[in-house]
């Protein structure tokens, strides 16, 4: 289903914000997970959905990336929430490490990916910079 009547479908039933949650997924190799998606305009992006009725959002998050690609993954700190009072959404963002599972291709996710900072495709200005303060973060802590 197309995002924008998707959110239009979510609204009418809903009077609170929308939650969604997204994830900076990291490797072994300290890369970031990212999926090519069906429906966006920038096709290449993090992961993530919306929560499910009563659902914490670290496990919501576990969830759509299991659902949209087979892959397993723990979710571990929270990085930022934003809020968007125009569209009445919030979004959590997350960090956290893939476990494993096999990628399988979904209705909504083609390929997935783990990529460096100097290989991403082209992404969102906005992911760009979330991905940019989880490697500092990260980094931070593995020197400390």
């Amino acid at each position: 289903m197309p995002k924008g009547l998707q959110l239009f479908i979510m609204r009418i039933f809903q009077d609170q914000f929308l939650v969604g949650v997204t994830g900076i997924i990291f490797n072994d190799k300290n890369e970031i997970l990212l999926f090519k998606h069906q429906y966006r305009s920038h096709q290449w992006s993090l992961p993530g959905g919306y929560l499910k009725s009563g659902e914490h959002p670290m496990e919501g998050l576990e969830r759509e990336i299991k659902e949209e690609s087979g892959l397993i993954v723990s979710v571990d700190d929270s990085l930022k929430t934003r809020t968007d009072r125009g569209t009445a959404r919030l979004d959590i963002c997350y960090t956290g490490q893939l476990i494993g599972g096999d990628f399988s291709p979904t209705h909504e996710v083609s390929e997935f990916g783990f990529f460096s900072m100097n290989n991403f495709p082209l992404l969102r200005k906005n992911q760009v910079i979330l991905i940019d303060q989880a490697l500092k973060i990260r980094n931070f802590n593995q020197e400390v």
